[in-house]
Formats: C-alpha cells, structure tokens, sequence
C-alpha cells in the first residue's frame, strides 16, 4: 500500500510538471524594445516555457503601430502579444475593441495608478522623463521651473512630441500640472528651446555640450554617467512622467494560453528583476532598483489619466504646434 501511495504521489507531481509545461505553440511578439532587450526577454521567457517557439518583430513604436494597422486594414492581424512604449496607444487600441482582458493575471503588487484596471494592457517598467543637464553647467536644477532662469537660455534640448511617444507624455502631464501648465511650454519657447526629434538626439546634445539642459527619459544618462560622461539625470520635485512599456494581448491572438503565459512571466518578480537587469527601473515596487537609481518609493510619479490623454492627443499637439512651430 505504502508503495502504491508513493507511485500515486509520484504520478500526480509528474502530471502537474506536465500541466505547467503544457504550453506549447507559436507566439508572435510586436515590441518596439531595443533589439538586445527583445532577444533576452524572449530567452528568459522561453526558458520557463520551453514548448513556446516565438517569433519577434521590432521597430519604434509609431513604426509598429503603422505596420498593425494596415494588418487590420486587410484583416489579418498577426501578432498574439503587443509590447510597445506608451499606455496611451494601448489606451486606443483597448478602446477599438482590439485587446484581450487577462483577467486572472496578478497585479495585486502594483500601483493601480500604472495598471488599466479592465486588465487589458499592463505596465512592465518605469521609464521616466525628468531633466538632464551637464555637468559643467553652472545651475544644477532641482525644479522644472529652473529652465525658465536666465542660466538655462538658449542652452535648452528638448525632444518633439511629434516625434516621440515619451516627450508626448512628458507634454500632457506637464501642462496638466497646475503650477506648470501650457505657460510653461510657452517659457520654454521664449527660452530659445526648439524640440525636434527623440531623446538620443537630446542626450547627445547635451553630453557633448552644444546644449546643457533639457528633457530626456531617464536610463539614458544614468547609464552613462556611470561610465564618465559629464551628464547628470534630476527627478524634479514636481515629479517625473513616465511611458511603462505595455504589454497586451490582442483580441485576435491566435495563442492565447501562451501569450498569457508571456504576460504573466514579465509582471512577475522574474520578469520585473529582468528589467531591472536591462538597466530599467522596474514597475514592480518590491523588485530593487538597478544602480544609479533612487530607490522606487523615492520617485515621484506626475498625475497622468491615459483616456484622458487620448482624447486630448490631437488638441495638446495642436497647441504645441502653435507655440514651436511645426
């Protein structure tokens, strides 16, 4: 009987292993993540769930975009998983019907701030956007109000809104701020600050001193100034903005079980310490914050309604637009 016991035992742990490895197929991944951080993220994941081949397209977010609609456009939709830069996109495809709730998915951890509380798109990290400067500039801000100072003139990098999804962000909830508002876009422009492109241009600017201020996502100068460059990254104390790189199963996923389990990999405290790794700050606030960081309690998140900056999208560009130039 003991015998008999012990090979039921044995039978059921083997049928649970192979319950959890019961995940099998092809997932097709959309990411806008850079190259090297989509090949690890589809290692790691692959690793957990080896019967899982996936297949990854990556282009910029507003690239990608473009390819999915016209995939739409001819009824044919290809991906299983979306993981791209912004909620805001997210926030229109959820809208059109094109996303699938993962209902049983486990945010409990999370800021509901950060979280579509229907479930359909989740955030992976936290990239910020707050003010760099260079390090042989004179001021060292400490507020977004000290670009507007006799300092900052002329000297001032910023990347377009109508270029990049995070400078998109940055703007709506700046100008949603109170104390900021648009007259602070308009102080900007009266500072001689002309935004164009994303914010490696910025970087670049302002880490070879042609500008010594400016506005830029986060991991971009932390990460260099710890290899010598004469860059330094402030959290203004109004806070910071941040895009969260989503992640969304499209409504038309043809593996729904394995893009799930794709979800639930990079919420987890596995998939959140492989941000972490990749030189991000982590959406989860248990998972440590990688070297150059403040710690995530110690970051202040500006106030952002993802629905409310869709609907407002094309207004908020307009008026920016009026004030900078095309």
């Amino acid at each position: 009987m003991k015998n008999l016991l012990i090979a039921a035992g044995l039978l059921a742990a083997a049928s649970t292993s192979a319950f959890a490895d019961d995940i099998t197929g092809k997932l097709v991944l959309y990411t806008s993540q850079p190259n090297a951080d989509a090949q690890a993220t589809v290692d790691a994941f692959t690793a957990k769930h080896p019967g899982v081949e996936v297949e990854w397209v990556r282009d910029g977010t507003t690239k990608m975009m473009a390819k999915l609609r016209a995939e739409f456009e001819a009824g044919a939709p290809k991906p299983d998983v979306l993981l791209i830069a912004d909620m805001v996109t997210m926030e229109g495809l959820k809208k059109e019907g094109r996303l699938l709730a993962h209902e049983s998915a486990d945010v409990s951890a999370y800021d509901p701030a950060i979280m579509d509380k229907d479930k359909s798109y989740f955030s992976t990290k936290l990239i910020t956007t707050g003010i760099v400067y260079n390090t042989n500039a004179s001021m060292k801000p400490t507020s977004y109000k000290d670009l507007l100072k006799e300092e900052a003139k002329d000297k001032l990098a910023m990347p377009s809104p109508l270029t990049s999804g995070a400078a998109t962000i940055h703007m709506t909830a700046l100008t949603s701020n109170p104390d900021l508002g648009w007259a602070y876009y308009e102080g900007l422009a009266d500072q001689g600050a002309n935004p164009k492109g994303g914010n490696g241009g910025v970087y670049k600017a302002i880490a070879g001193g042609e500008k010594l201020y400016g506005f830029v996502v986060d991991f971009l100068p932390i990460r260099e100034q710890l290899k010598g460059a004469p860059v330094a990254f402030v959290f203004p104390e109004e806070g910071v903005s941040a895009v969260t790189e989503p992640v969304a199963i499209l409504s038309t996923a043809r593996n729904p079980i394995a893009a799930k389990a794709f979800v639930d990999f990079l919420i987890s405290e596995d998939g959140q310490k492989l941000a972490a790794s990749q030189g991000y700050l982590p959406a989860h606030p248990g998972v440590a914050a990688p070297e150059g960081f403040p710690a995530r309690d110690q970051i202040k998140l500006m106030d952002f309604d993802p629905a409310t900056a869709l609907e407002q999208d094309q207004a908020n560009k307009m008026k920016f637009t009026e004030i900078f130039g095309g």
